[in-house]
């Protein structure tokens, strides 16, 4: 190909020209519903109500997440978030890693897809069952990952996922022991391919030296993530013990997140694993869902440049009022990492990170920061009960701190959401086996139709 053909073919993939303008321009205008109709006909938005509350769609044994108790009047009085993975408190269980000092990503997604908590010799199993399936198929990583180098990385983990399908013999198999072993494999595998394709980012489009660190069999999910991420492979013991509490806070959510219900949603035509985790990845790429911890990440740097005093509360919180106001940051009027679809009064997985981010931020001398973002959270509350109508509690969500955490531990923002489908990746997995053994319908929503009417007019007469 000439490189005036190259370039012609690269205009057709990005460039906007007039006709495409005009033909977008159509779109906008004559896509446009009457906002009005949406109340009249008592569609929930989002399957959500009025008051945030969400449309029942399924049923689930895996997780569940409660933000509201209910007193003897039966009226709905809000309570600090709690989340439970197949009826454990996730408090709980973050105390008893901490108490015995282990890691506990592996023994999570165990409880997660086996419904109980694994005892001392089947966890020691399931690890050594995962260190087995950590391994990508030969050339894999040269021909799939490397000769296809992605400015996204979540465009990676999808197009890896999609092209492991082609090396599964049974890839198309949806009883329940193929499925397990499909899932095992991805879960095993996400970190690798998450950080190879980072691997390949900075080594074609930001000319770094390239360099392949290989997973370690005797170390935990979070500790070969730091591993192969680092060229010297080393990472203290805060740095992994923190991430595996990331991942564990991220393995799963209940069904009604956009990722989660996608699973649901695919799952119930059908297809294949591989098929339904792209899919699930896709969903967690947007900034509304996985993507949020980044907009955390750019809007602190934003408020870091334009607040000459980060302990001036006054000052801090007319800033915020900007954001909101859409006058500074990108103009959209949200503070990131504020609010939550359930959680009213807390959002129990940001108050476990709390405590970690504390200890992170001494060790590597960003305490300032962290006073910053504490000021934001007590702050941003109250600034959005001002400016906007709001029908629930807002708090400070899990993505208003993983973002800190991830930059202290010197991972790039280019695997921020990555790291999350590497968590989640868990959960998914759980929820795609339980649709398999218990639904039987696919799932397919109602929408109306509120165009009028028009008669077929030959092209001649138009």
């Amino acid at each position: 190909m000439s490189g005036n053909d190259k370039n012609t073919l690269d205009s057709k993939y990005s460039e906007i020209t007039k006709d495409i303008a005009y033909l977008a321009d159509l779109c906008e205008t004559r896509g446009v519903i009457d906002q009005d109709l949406y109340l009249k006909h008592k569609v929930n938005r989002g399957l959500r109500d009025l008051n945030g509350n969400g449309v029942l769609t399924g049923l689930t044994e895996i997780s569940e997440i409660n933000a509201f108790r209910k007193n003897e009047k039966g009226e709905k009085i809000p309570m600090d978030g709690e989340l439970l993975f197949r009826g454990v408190n996730v408090n709980d269980l973050v105390k008893g890693l901490i108490k015995e000092n282990r890691f506990g990503f592996e023994e999570t997604t165990y409880l997660l897809l086996f419904s109980k908590l694994p005892t001392a010799a089947e966890l020691e199993n399931f690890t050594e069952l995962l260190a087995d399936y950590r391994t990508l198929p030969t050339s894999f990583v040269r021909d799939i990952i490397l000769k296809a180098p992605s400015l996204d990385m979540m465009n990676t983990l999808a197009r890896s996922v999609l092209t492991l399908h082609a090396y599964d013999d049974k890839a198309n198999a949806i009883d329940i022991p193929t499925v397990l072993r499909q899932s095992l494999l991805l879960i095993a595998v996400f970190p690798m391919i998450a950080v190879y394709g980072y691997q390949a980012y900075r080594h074609y489009f930001e000319g770094d030296d390239l360099f392949i660190n290989k997973p370690k069999p005797g170390l935990s999910t979070a500790e070969n993530i730091l591993r192969m991420l680092r060229r010297s492979g080393r990472y203290t013991e805060l740095e992994a013990r923190i991430l595996d509490i990331s991942l564990v806070l991220h393995a799963e959510h209940g069904g009604g997140n956009n990722s989660t219900f996608t699973t649901h949603v695919v799952t119930s035509s059908g297809t294949d694993t591989y098929s339904s985790v792209a899919a699930s990845l896709c969903s967690l790429k947007g900034p509304k869902h996985g993507g949020a911890n980044v907009k955390v990440v750019e809007m602190f740097d934003n408020i870091k440049a334009n607040v000459s005093n980060w302990d001036d509360k006054e000052e801090v919180s007319n800033y915020l009022k900007a954001i909101l106001n859409k006058e500074v940051f990108d103009e959209e009027g949200l503070i990131y990492g504020m609010g939550h679809a359930v959680y009213s009064l807390s959002d129990p997985r940001a108050d476990i990170f709390k405590g970690f981010v504390k200890k992170l931020s001494v060790e590597k001398k960003r305490e300032e920061e962290f006073r910053l973002y504490n000021n934001v959270a007590e702050l941003a509350p109250k600034v959005i009960g001002e400016v906007r109508k709001i029908y629930k509690g807002v708090s400070p969500n899990v993505d208003f701190y993983s973002g800190f955490v991830y930059s202290m531990l010197d991972l790039p923002k280019e695997l921020f959401t990555p790291l999350f489908a590497i968590a989640r990746i868990a959960g998914w997995s759980a929820h795609r086996i339980e649709e398999l053994i218990n639904a039987s319908k696919i799932i397919r929503p109602a929408y109306m139709s509120v165009l009028d009417h028009m008669k077929y007019v030959p092209l001649a007469k138009r």
